[in-house]
């Protein structure tokens, strides 16, 4: 049974809460907290990527939980790439690190001339998400379609990131465009949603 989406509003409302409660946690961390904690994210995640070759992971904005940490760990024979825009409305595709240059929204991208690559790893963060693998995010659908055009072309694992506070046991309704994680991490836990 399909399950409706819910109304514009209710995802607004949903999207607004989820930001000001990842604001006021990121913020409430002293700077070695928030390292200790991205390293055990990273350190819970590894595991899942041994085999992958390809991981794109995202520069983050100032109260995301940064990926750093886990790209700094990759091992030989990994590739960490980033999102790179041409234009704001140009579909996002994946450069090699690091992020140098900033991006249509003045988010720092890798350079234009980094070598591009279809990654095998999608790492993404999130506003909110849930334990099935509906994420919210900043609603301007960058990931949902990214994502959906790696789909249409080979498999490619996702994992959704964040803080503890923005992993919700209440189920969210998704959009029939939104693309589904096949797993959430927060620094506590790693949940497969497939």
């Amino acid at each position: 049974m399909a399950v409706p989406s819910p109304p514009i509003s209710e995802k607004s409302e949903l999207r607004a809460a989820g930001l000001e409660r990842r604001r006021n946690f990121a913020r409430s961390l002293t700077p070695e907290l928030r390292s200790d904690l991205e390293n055990k994210l990273a350190r819970l995640l590894l595991p899942h990527l041994i085999e992958a070759r390809v991981i794109a992971a995202y520069h983050p904005l100032k109260d995301e939980i940064s990926p750093y940490p886990l790209l700094d760990q990759l091992g030989p024979g990994q590739q960490a790439v980033l999102p790179w825009f041409g234009g704001r409305d140009e579909r996002m595709l994946w450069r090699a690190a690091p992020a140098v240059e900033p991006s249509p929204w003045g988010v720092l991208q890798p350079a234009a001339d980094s070598p591009a690559f279809a990654p095998d790893v999608v790492v993404v963060p999130f506003v909110l998400a849930d334990r099935h693998g509906t994420r919210i995010g900043h609603g301007k659908g960058h990931y949902d379609r990214a994502l959906s055009h790696l789909r249409e072309h080979g498999r490619v694992f996702t994992v959704g990131i964040g803080w503890e506070s923005q992993l919700v046991d209440e189920r969210l309704n998704p959009d029939p465009w939104d693309v589904p994680l096949d797993a959430v991490a927060t620094p506590r836990e790693f949940v497969s949603c497939r």
